[in-house]
């Protein structure tokens, strides 16, 4: 067993390879060289093959048997796949979320909007150099449209399967400007009224048109 030191370490190395891989740092279908990774995350080989197998669970990384790991590619399709599976989600938790939420539920949604909104004029000047803050603000008004939906499995795998939607967004740089900052107040107006049907059909329209928009910048083979 690991001591907390261990532990520590490796689950903040985890945690950096994650983002990495998410935020496009690591490219799809980079070839991971567990020598190259060893000095730039500063850890043990051991303790990375331990960290890569995991991501390998999550669908991160790809193992490759003898050959060693990659992270995974991108494509069309699973980009299809992964946005459909975050709408189920998340149109189920915004159900209930909706029902359950309270005032404190509210300010955290308008705070987190508040953020989102501050990053997305910024976004909508050109200025792509704070792209990641944009995503992790994008993410944070989402987990807190569905923060009060009561179950955290519920919780945990929409964020799962969000990592993996931003990815892809990431990786194409995909930014609809006023519309999606539209959809985004949309959304809030909606909680605030308590609105499921409005919610959830802007929510649809919010990540088909996503998916559409990211495909059409032919980032993804």
């Amino acid at each position: 067993m690991l001591n907390t030191t261990s532990e520590t370490v490796a689950e903040s190395s985890y945690r950096r390879i994650r983002a990495d891989i998410i935020f496009g740092r690591l490219a799809p279908a980079q070839k991971l060289k567990l020598e190259s990774l060893k000095e730039t995350y500063e850890t043990s080989v051991s303790t990375l093959r331990e960290i890569l197998n995991r991501l390998s669970s999550e669908g991160l990384v790809v193992a490759e048997g003898q050959r060693g790991f990659e992270v995974s590619p991108v494509s069309a399709t699973d980009l299809r796949e992964i946005a459909a599976l975050r709408l189920l989600l998340e149109t189920h938790a915004l159900e209930q979320s909706f029902e359950y939420g309270d005032v404190e539920w509210e300010a955290r949604l308008v705070s987190a909007h508040y953020k989102l909104s501050r990053m997305e004029r910024v976004m909508a000047t050109g200025d792509t150099g704070q792209a990641e803050d944009w995503k992790r603000y994008d993410w944070e008004f989402h987990q807190a449209l569905i923060s009060a939906c009561g179950s955290k499995l519920l919780m945990e795998m929409h964020s799962v399967v969000f990592d993996k939607y931003l990815r892809y967004q990431m990786v194409a740089l995909s930014y609809r400007g006023e519309i999606a900052a539209k959809e985004h107040q949309q959304l809030l107006d909606a909680a605030l009224r308590r609105d499921q049907q409005m919610a959830k059909q802007v929510l649809t329209v919010h990540i088909e048109d996503g998916v559409e928009h990211a495909l059409a910048r032919n980032a993804l083979r």
